[in-house]
């Protein structure tokens, strides 16, 4: 059954009911998606340009009161404390320039209380052999720290649930290490910033939504839309070969 019929020239434009039901489902689902995806690339521009604002702000003292993570994710942080360096850990399969290395996440005690905040002091090349783990030097003292906010529950990838040996863990389980230690840590990671003679190197990368990745989801659906339109179009725009310009008595 033909939904409609139309002529130009020796073309005939006819589709049937159901492909044309099946195209139409298609067209909107993939339309749907498409502009799923840009709304959450919209929100994702919004949520940037916040963690953009954050870092140009004045850092935020850390006490021994517990931060709220979520309102300070990528602000910045300033600390004064003194380095558990006996519970120093490294994170494994970090690389830096194309070495290999390792992340030195060392715990501070906030001067004046009970609380302590984990800090990514930084990055330090691997040993020749997986024997030769390196061991940077931690400032002793009091020391002051500024740094910026970062979420501990994002998981690096990792080939098999392993289990740390020694100071070396593959990627950062916050819960499994708050309870090896028994200190009470602050819910957010920093990452430092303040130089000290440590031979660590700190370069963070800018902090990204991910607002690329929904553009190009987007687009991908938005392309699949059209393409469907466009082939529904095609296959059902047909040229009459004897010039007839009527439609057969069986349509």
């Amino acid at each position: 059954m033909h939904l409609l019929k139309l002529r130009a020239g020796p073309w005939r434009f006819a589709p049937t009911l159901w492909p044309t039901l099946a195209a139409l489902f298609f067209f909107v689902l993939t339309l749907s998606l498409g502009n799923w995806q840009s709304g959450r690339a919209d929100a994702k521009r919004e949520l940037q340009a916040r963690y953009d604002a954050a870092v140009r702000e004045a850092p935020i003292h850390v006490g021994g009161d517990l931060l709220d993570r979520d309102s300070v994710l990528y602000r910045k942080l300033e600390v004064e404390g003194v380095f558990d360096d006996a519970h120093t850990i490294l994170i494994d399969n970090r690389v830096l320039n194309g070495v290999a290395g390792y992340h030195v996440l060392t715990p501070l005690r906030i001067h004046g209380g009970p609380v302590a905040v984990l800090v990514n002091r930084g990055w330090v090349a691997a040993g020749r052999t997986r024997d030769q783990v390196p061991v940077p030097p931690t400032p002793e003292g009091v020391v002051s720290l500024e740094g910026m906010a970062v979420d501990p529950h994002t998981r690096y990838f990792e080939l098999a649930d392993t289990v740390p040996q020694g100071r070396v863990w593959q990627n950062l389980d916050f819960e499994r290490y708050a309870m090896a230690i028994r200190l009470k840590l602050q819910p957010v990671l920093l990452l430092q910033t303040s130089e000290q003679a440590d031979g660590l190197r700190r370069s963070w990368p800018r902090p990204d939504t991910g607002v690329a990745l929904h553009v190009s989801y987007a687009f991908q659906w938005y392309s699949l839309a059209a393409t469907l339109a466009a082939l529904w179009l095609i296959m059902n725009v047909k040229r009459d070969r004897d010039g007839d310009a009527r439609f057969s008595s069986s349509e």
